[in-house]
């Protein structure tokens, strides 16, 4: 899925990415009932409360009875008791529930996005990602919480505060009708800018995360090139745009809520006004008044804070908008409708036939073409070539992270197209050329290879990786928390950790991106050993840049510009293929 700029994205002209929130919802329908019912308590207390004071002024003090007057305060007092104990209630169920769908939405977003595949990665920065998970949440979460309680209950006292209204006095109730319009046409009209400048506010903070976190993840490259002063002005000119956006919205916002309270205050003023003429005239008493203006002032709040919480509730509709096209991203690389299995012990027969694939950023260059290859059980297969010959996307298509253009891939005669994507990576180990670690244990990140794994057997793969040794020498051991990206360790060590991990996976197919090649030559000996054991019996592929590693294979592959150049033996290769002859005189250091 590519990433629209903010010009480019459709805008919300309307609340309907909103409905989006209703499958989170209704999981917990039992607590918005409870809520609504709580609601109703609170609105039907509220509401009496007018007619309580109408009866104390004109019963009350018009007849001068003090039992009379202690009454209605009785009554007054009890309706404002029964509705600051249900409006309590109501609050902390909607605010609850706020809470469980946003965190419910955060679940469901990462699901989704952790199951895309690389083309997605390829024109979607992880920062935007951040942000949708982080920003656009806490939108969604203010209005599905908070936001929905004062909308419910602003709703509630507005609809029913109209109807106390016109049967207090239907003529007075006519005026009020006519004033909510002339309120609600600016706040309409005012909230479709409003609506846009939210969205492009919520880009730009994305672009201050993607850069961010861009910056943040090569920060040793940044300070070796001393970029410092650039990149922080590149996040200041970011902020700065940001910041703009956010003035131009706020702006707006406020223009919003000042004209709304003014056209409110004016209205209750001039049914002030002609509410006393009224009583002077006889037309009305004084208790019917106070009724009036009691639920005048209800209308008035409630009007005032459902055009307070429209800008929130336009800036929630963009959030869920750009919410809702991470939920509803489909990965490229998809589970089959029927999909096939591998047989229960896969022996590992690896056939590449007719392969050819291009990368989606790049369709015009062939990245493989028409590439062909079987690799039997238990061999173990060199791959050597110029950068871009093809080396790492054969590691890529056969994990498919990519599917094939042309020809297939098939694992033990099973075409992996027509395999679960996670039923096939279960049978392959990978060892990267640059190991990713986690921000966790050294023990939990051996066992990334496979989690149900005993604290025994994580030990043990660390053993046979020859890690052991360095990471009992660490603080805590086993349980030395390894920092961000393993930053705690070096190069060799980080490398040892991920070879580790494939010794614990034990799958019948290993890819190995020259796995020694951040090795000192002590540990490299240590690790080959190793690594020699756990191919024995299993099928390997090794992308190699070591003479030492293309002496001990069954076979080298030669690839360049995504083709099969030539295969055999090295002594072969060497007299027979000047390709590799070169490539071995400039990466091995010898022929």
């Amino acid at each position: 899925m590519s990433e629209p700029s903010a010009s480019d994205r459709p805008k919300a002209d309307s609340l309907k990415p909103l409905k989006t929130l209703w499958p989170f919802i209704t999981p917990y329908s039992g607590t918005l009932f409870a809520a609504m019912a709580a609601l109703l308590v609170a609105s039907a207390a509220m509401l009496a409360m007018p007619v309580a004071l109408r009866y104390l002024i004109d019963n009350g003090f018009m007849a001068q009875s003090v039992g009379t007057v202690n009454r209605y305060f009785f009554w007054f007092l009890l309706a404002s008791l029964v509705f600051s104990l249900f409006a309590s209630l109501r609050y902390y169920l909607v605010t609850w529930l706020g809470e469980r769908v946003v965190a419910d939405i955060r679940k469901a977003v990462y699901a989704r996005v952790i199951r895309m595949d690389p083309a997605f990665f390829e024109v979607t920065r992880t920062g935007e990602v951040l942000s949708r998970l982080t920003t656009d949440t806490t939108l969604v979460q203010s209005i599905s919480g908070s936001g929905l309680s004062i909308a419910l209950r602003s709703t509630l006292s507005l609809v029913g505060g109209l109807f106390m209204l016109v049967l207090t006095s239907p003529r007075m109730a006519g005026y009020t009708l006519m004033g909510i319009v002339v309120v609600v046409v600016p706040v309409i009209a005012v909230g479709r800018i409003l609506r846009r400048l939210s969205r492009q506010s919520q880009d730009r903070v994305a672009d201050t995360s993607g850069l961010a976190g861009e910056t943040l993840n090569a920060m040793q490259t940044v300070q070796s090139f001393t970029l410092e002063d650039l990149q922080a002005g590149r996040y200041a000119d970011a902020v700065k745009a940001s910041f703009a956006t956010a003035v131009r919205r706020i702006r707006m916002n406020a223009f919003l809520v000042g004209v709304a309270f003014a056209l409110v205050f004016i209205m209750l003023t001039l049914f002030l006004w002609g509410g006393s003429r009224s009583v002077l005239a006889g037309e009305m008493t004084g208790g019917q008044l106070g009724q009036f203006l009691m639920y005048a002032f209800f209308v008035g709040s409630s009007a005032m804070a459902l055009s307070s919480l429209w800008g929130e509730i336009q800036r929630a509709a963009g959030a869920m908008e750009r919410l809702t096209e991470l939920l509803q991203a489909e990965p490229g690389i998809r589970t089959p409708q029927n999909p096939a299995s591998l047989p229960d012990r896969v022996s590992g027969r690896i056939e590449f036939d007719g392969a050819g694939f291009s990368y989606p950023s790049r369709p015009d260059e062939k990245a493989l073409d028409n590439f062909s290859l079987v690799v039997e059980p238990g061999d173990t297969v060199a791959i050597v070539g110029p950068s871009g010959a093809g080396k790492s996307t054969s590691f890529q298509l056969l994990l498919r992270f990519y599917d094939l253009l042309e020809g297939q891939i098939r694992i033990d005669g099973v075409d992996i197209a027509r395999l679960d994507p996670r039923a096939l990576r279960r049978v392959i180990g990978l060892v990267p050329q640059e190991t990713v670690l986690f921000g966790e244990s050294a023990l939990e990140n051996i066992r990334y290879g496979r989690p149900g794994a005993t604290d025994e057997e994580v030990r043990e793969a660390a053993r046979l990786a020859a890690a052991d040794e360095f990471i009992n020498r660490l603080p805590d051991g086993y349980e030395t928390f390894l920092g961000e990206r393993g930053t705690r360790l070096s190069g060799g060590q980080r490398q040892r950790i991920a070879i580790a991990r494939a010794i614990l996976k034990d799958p019948p197919v290993l890819l190995l991106d020259e796995a020694t090649s951040s090795l000192d030559a002590e540990s490299e000996r240590l690790v080959q050993a190793a690594l020699e054991g756990l191919m024995e019996n299993r099928t390997t592929l090794v992308i190699a840049h070591r003479l030492a590693t293309v002496k001990k294979v069954d076979r080298i592959l030669v690839m360049n510009h995504g083709r099969l150049e030539a295969i055999g033996p090295h002594e072969n290769l060497i007299r027979d293929n000047a390709l590799y002859a070169r490539l071995a005189e400039l990466q091995f250091g010898a022929v």
